[in-house]
């Protein structure tokens, strides 16, 4: 990609525009890492921008007529190009280097949210950066471009994005960003739950997750309220006020070593990087410590029992919420009310299989399901911060073992037998028998009374054909066969 940018900086300066690749991309580039897309800065108009991508073959479209941005689509991959205010540009250019940044273009740097991201770069390779987004990068520093109070009036949205840029690189957000938010937790109210759910799933998948869950809680951001906009009307949505009710909520020592946020914030670092484990990791706890679910056992210890199916409401409801996607919010919702379930052993593995089936429409959703299962359980366990766990972990991989052996093997949907309905149709006619039939014989398959394959089902099929035919004609097959088929 990042030959085709600058093929398409070095086409806008043929026609006598000034073109820099700008924001993340020259931040990545900065880090030796490779930038997710390019998006470019010109002073050439939207108008021209078309004209020069349709006389080069390119697609073109308009993404954001508002603010000037452009899309052109080179082999396939995207680059938004974002025309500078052409009444900035008869300024007088800033001097930078061996390079003039046109004024116009370092007014369209000066907008940005932070100073690693408002960075420029010209074909030479050279590094544009009128306000230190170098030296911040090289500190580990999230700051903001110019005045952090004006960035802050100009999108709240900003201080969420704080939280998700220490998630991604592990940086501290400078003192100012700090002293700046509780001024602004109101003007969360502005933003639509929308854009803050985003960031908080970005937050959630980044590296560092942990750090920026921390942020938003230490900060307040998870306190506020925002909107969601349903027929012209707006509605007030809350944040994630839950989870700040978990600072400092103690757990039984015996088992636990942290109190239920930092057991919380280890479990989401210990579970993949997937939107619905993030999810389930940062919720399967959210029960505890509530009245009605806290209490003592039969030792007079600290007990939360039945949060794993309280934490399945709130999870729930928190989802919905903030309008998280229907899928996740029912995967997430399941792993949370069963993550304190017990794996069985090896011999009972295909049992336990069956009856979590019944929650899933295919194989393929069964083995994601459990193996999601499988990971936050590993995680919850690990998160509890005893050396002791070690052995607890070893069984669950052993039964993590098992269980994949049987969901590679065995089948727990009709459609993974080794016959087709339409087949059992041909033999049996059609109606409910054949279902019936499909049924009872994917039950023999799980019991391993019978193989999955293709000739032993035919006779089971045959034998079911010869019991219906003599049950029809009248005959009493109890005393002729034992066979069930």
């Amino acid at each position: 990609m990042f030959e085709s940018a600058c093929r398409i900086i070095r086409i806008l300066k043929e026609y006598g525009h000034e073109a820099f690749i700008v924001g993340g991309a020259v931040r990545d580039i900065c880090l030796k890492k490779e930038p997710e897309d390019y998006d470019i800065v010109t002073t050439a108009s939207p108008v021209k921008i078309r004209e020069i991508a349709v006389e080069n073959g390119w697609k073109v479209y308009d993404v954001g007529k508002s603010f000037q941005v452009t899309m052109i689509i080179i082999d396939g991959k995207p680059f938004e190009i974002a025309t500078a205010r052409a009444t900035s540009c008869i300024e007088k250019n800033t001097r930078l280097g061996s390079l003039r940044l046109p004024a116009c273009i370092k007014e369209n740097l000066s907008q940005r949210d932070f100073t690693i991201n408002a960075m420029a770069m010209g074909l030479d390779g050279e590094i544009l950066d009128p306000f230190g987004g170098k030296k911040d990068l090289a500190s580990g520093l999230i700051r903001m471009v110019g005045d952090v109070r004006e960035r802050i009036k100009e999108d709240a949205l900003r201080m969420f994005r704080v939280g998700r840029f220490i998630a991604r690189y592990g940086f501290k957000a400078d003192d100012q960003i700090y002293n700046a938010i509780p001024n602004f937790l109101q003007n969360v109210k502005e933003l639509s739950v929308e854009r803050i759910r985003c960031e908080i799933e970005k937050i959630l998948l980044a590296p560092k997750a942990r750090l920026g869950l921390e942020f938003l809680v230490q900060t307040g951001l998870a306190d506020t309220v925002c909107r969601h906009r349903r027929n012209g009307i707006d509605r007030p949505v809350k944040v994630l006020p839950e989870l700040a009710r978990l600072v400092g909520v103690p757990q039984n020592v015996r088992y636990h070593r942290f109190d239920v946020w930092v057991h919380t914030l280890e479990t989401v670092s210990g579970v993949p990087a997937s939107l619905t484990l993030r999810w389930a990791a940062l919720l399967h706890d959210i029960a505890k410590g509530l009245p009605g679910i806290r209490g003592l056992n039969k030792r007079g210890e600290i007990s939360d029992h039945g949060h794993d199916k309280a934490g399945a409401k709130i999870a729930g409801d928190i989802l919905a919420r903030l309008r998280v996607a229907t899928p996740v919010r029912k995967r997430v919702v399941w792993l949370v009310r069963n993550h304190m379930i017990a794996f069985p052993h090896e011999k009972n593995a295909a049992k336990w299989l069956k009856k979590i089936a019944k929650h899933f429409s295919s194989q393929e959703q069964l083995s994601e399901a459990v193996l999601q299962l499988m990971a936050l359980r590993r995680a919850d366990v690990a998160a509890k911060g005893y050396s002791s766990v070690s052995q607890v972990l070893q069984k669950l991989v052993g039964r993590q073992e098992a269980l994949e052996k049987a969901l590679e093997t065995i089948p727990f949907y009709p459609e993974g037998l080794n016959i087709s309905g339409g087949r059992v149709a041909a033999v049996l006619g059609e109606g409910p028998q054949v279902g019936k039939f499909m049924s009872d014989l994917l039950d023999r398959v799980i019991a391993g009374r019978i193989p999955n394959c293709e000739q032993n089902l035919f006779d089971a099929l045959a034998r079911r054909a010869k019991r219906v035919k003599h049950l029809a004609n009248g005959e009493d097959l109890r005393f002729r066969t034992t066979k069930r088929w």
